[in-house]
């Protein structure tokens, strides 16, 4: 069958040091199914302040539409971690998609396409100590009061696994 080179949408480069994984190709894909092939990028895949995005008490027209983009948008996440945060952000819309939340999926979107060529490293010469880091919004949700948490792992320097979602509230009685 030859050196792995494609594999399920992920393309795998054999790198003197290593492994490089990413999906470009998925993600060329993922744009002209959403008909941004020419979009303008954008530097960042979320504003700073999240509430202050217009139009969020209209609902979005296509929620069928949303949620198939969302959910392609999911299985990038394979080899980016660097959009798992806000991909979960409009991940949680999918029930009641607004156009402000169609909005933000466009400029993960617009993310993207400025960053095809990221991926994922991974190390054949490196230790195997393990590190694991964690972060909490804490009732992040104005809501809700839900929190988002995510972790992220490390075998040495290679990011092995990584996750971000929003936790189940805990109502405590005194």
């Amino acid at each position: 069958m030859g050196p792995l080179s494609y594999f399920l949408g992920i393309q795998a480069q054999l790198l003197p040091t290593g492994l490089f994984l990413n999906q470009q190709r998925y993600a060329t894909y993922l744009l002209q199914a959403a008909g941004m092939l020419d979009c303008a990028p954008m530097p960042t895949p979320l504003p700073l302040q999240l509430d202050r995005v217009p139009n969020q008490d209209e609902y979005f027209s296509n929620p069928t539409y949303f949620c198939s983009l969302a959910g392609k948008l999911q299985y990038l996440t394979l080899t980016r971690p660097d959009i798992q945060f806000a991909v979960n952000v409009v991940c949680q819309k999918m029930h009641k998609p607004t156009v402000a939340d169609f909005h933000l999926l466009k400029r993960v979107l617009r993310y993207v396409k400025g960053t095809l060529e990221m991926g994922l490293t991974l190390e054949s010469d490196t230790n195997s100590q393990v590190r694991a880091y964690c972060d909490n919004d804490w009732a992040g949700c104005h809501d809700t009061r839900r929190s988002t948490g995510g972790f992220c792992t490390f075998m040495g320097t290679n990011l092995i696994s990584w996750s971000a979602k929003r936790r189940l509230s805990i109502t405590v009685l005194y």
